[in-house]
C-alpha cells in the first residue's frame, strides 16, 4: 500500500499541440507507454459525489488499484493497492475487491461495496518527462467514442508548480483549456450516450 499527496496541474491540448510537444522533447515510439484504465462507482455516483474516483490501472509491468479523493482544487489524496492479474481480472467482473487499502478508506468514506461496478474503461499513451523538479506528462487517450489529448505537470509544491506549469503554457503558445480529470471526462462522455 502507498499513500501520497498528488498535486498536478492540466490542460486540454490540440492534437497538433500534443504532436508539436512529442516533437520538442524528441519523445520516441518506445518512450510511449500504454496505460488501460478501468473507472468503478455505485449506481449512486458515491464517488462521483464526494469528487473521488477509483480505478484499476494495467501497466506493462504492474497493475494497481488506486483511490483518489479531493483535498484541494490541484491536489489528491491517491491510495493505491498493488495486484495480480487474477486479483483485478476478479475485480473488474465484480467478483471480489482486493485491495485492502482502498477498502478501508471507502469503508471510512461509507462507500458501499457491494455497489461497486465497473464503469468502463479508457486507454491512455502517456509520456513522462522530468521537469523543472516535476514531471510534465503528455496524455492521448481513448474511451467510448472519444479521443483526447492533454498535458499534465505532477509537483511537490502547488504554489511553484503553478508558475512552472503557466510558464510552461506560455513557453509553447498552449491557451488554457480546462481539463477535468479523466474519469470525469469519461462519466460525462458515457451520459452522453444515454441523453
Amino acid at each position: 500500500m502507498s499513500q501520497q499527496i498528488e498535486i498536478e496541474f492540466k490542460n486540454l491540448l490540440t492534437k497538433e499541440e500534443y504532436n508539436r510537444l512529442l516533437t520538442y522533447f524528441n519523445i520516441q515510439p518506445e518512450q510511449i507507454v500504454r496505460q488501460e484504465n478501468h473507472y468503478f462507482d455505485t449506481p449512486d455516483y458515491h464517488l462521483k459525489n464526494a469528487w473521488s474516483g477509483l480505478r484499476i490501472r494495467v501497466l506493462p509491468d504492474h497493475i494497481e488499484c488506486t483511490l483518489k479523493e479531493r483535498s484541494s482544487e490541484h491536489a489528491h489524496l491517491e491510495t493505491t493497492d498493488a495486484l495480480t492479474a487474477d486479483m483485478a481480472a476478479q475485480m473488474i467482473r465484480g467478483l471480489t475487491f482486493a485491495a485492502p487499502s482502498v477498502e478501508q478508506r471507502l469503508l471510512h468514506m461509507n462507500v458501499p461495496l457491494t455497489e461497486l461496478q465497473l464503469f468502463g474503461s479508457l486507454i491512455t499513451n502517456r509520456v513522462e518527462i522530468d521537469y523543472e523538479g516535476g514531471t510534465l506528462v503528455l496524455d492521448h487517450s481513448f474511451y467510448l467514442q472519444c479521443e483526447d489529448y492533454e498535458v499534465e505537470y505532477e509537483t511537490t509544491d502547488e504554489q511553484k508548480g503553478l508558475a512552472i506549469f503557466e510558464q510552461f503554457l506560455t513557453k509553447h503558445h498552449i491557451k488554457k483549456r480546462y481539463a477535468k480529470k479523466k474519469i470525469a471526462r469519461f462519466t460525462d462522455a458515457l451520459a452522453q450516450q444515454y441523453e
